[in-house]
């Protein structure tokens, strides 16, 4: 069965170029273009795509106004070249599913498409309850939306609820991996976890982190390493969910 993708960009030779590409793999089904949000959101609800290929600044109606009204009801993968990370984490707050920076190479895109469309209805559901209870002790611990760590540390946590173990190896296995979904490196995902949880520690809001975790696991002048605070959330959640 072949996946339907919408393609969304105001560069019309970039548009161009990826229609021809995923139009001639047989496993793709290219059912609307568009050069801008207000043509894209009609097209989206008159083609009903599996996936939706979306750049963020276009005419009429941007990228983040197509995210609002579609919510997460599509698979979206938004491509663009501003690599702000509040940017990044915007696009993720609405409902993207991937942040693809370019300039990407197409195979890259392709196999994100995948990871997509790999996703049951059940497991999308799961993940969106999953993310805002870690929005809220995010909220908690005073860790701020709009610092490039907020997304990378919540990926983190959830890559750790999912697969306990790779806490063990978090530089060869979780580093790697959250830079991949983000198209970024694994040192700039660590500095910027790092960055998130010495935010929350500065803000002073440590009796908040204590009674949240139920034992004074920390003090002012005691802040976790990456790993121990990944681990102490999905701990947290893992318990909660039993």
């Amino acid at each position: 069965m072949q996946t339907k993708l919408a393609i969304v960009d105001d560069n019309q030779e970039f548009l161009a170029q990826l229609t021809e590409y995923f139009s001639g793999k047989s496993e793709y089904e290219v059912v609307a273009t568009a050069v801008d949000g207000e043509e894209a959101l009609a097209k989206i609800s008159a083609t009903d795509p599996d996936v939706v290929l979306l750049d963020l600044v276009m005419p009429k109606l941007d990228g983040y106004g197509v995210l609002e009204q579609i919510g997460t009801s599509r698979r979206v993968i938004v491509m663009s070249a501003l690599s702000v990370g509040s940017f990044v984490t915007k696009a993720a707050s609405l409902g993207a599913r991937y942040y693809m920076m370019k300039p990407f190479r197409f195979e890259q895109l392709d196999a994100r498409i995948s990871e997509c469309m790999k996703e049951s209805t059940a497991v999308r559901v799961r993940n969106k309850s999953l993310e805002e209870k870690i929005t809220n002790i995010f909220i908690t611990v005073g860790i701020p939306a709009h610092i490039k760590g907020y997304q990378f540390l919540r990926e983190a946590i959830k890559m750790a609820i999912d697969n306990p173990d790779i806490i063990n190896s978090i530089t060869k296995r979780l580093y790697p991996e959250v830079a991949r979904r983000f198209d970024t490196s694994p040192s700039k995902v660590e500095r910027a976890i790092r960055h998130a949880i010495e935010v929350a520690w500065n803000r002073g809001k440590i009796e908040n982190i204590n009674s949240l975790f139920g034992v004074r696991v920390y003090t002012q002048n005691e802040k976790p390493t990456n790993g121990e605070f990944i681990a102490l959330v999905a701990d947290k959640m893992l318990l909660e969910s039993v």
